[in-house]
């Protein structure tokens, strides 16, 4: 009966010790992500440019940074 209590008192630091470094694990990534800043969103603002006749032309790739 004594070997049992040991085997559950060692299971229980192991789970314990998981935990926590899964716990500073998340937090770790919560600063990385928190340092990163905002995702790159792209150009602000695209120009619209019109043919001859006053109708709007497409973008193509160069319009897009």
């Amino acid at each position: 009966m004594a070997g049992s209590s040991r085997t559950s008192f060692t299971k229980r630091q192991k789970e314990r010790a998981r935990q926590e470094k899964q716990a500073e694990k998340a937090q770790r990534k919560a600063q990385r992500k928190q340092e990163q800043g905002p995702p790159h969103e792209g150009p602000s603002e695209l120009v619209i440019t019109h043919d001859e006749e006053g109708n709007p032309q497409g973008f193509d790739f160069h319009d897009f940074h």
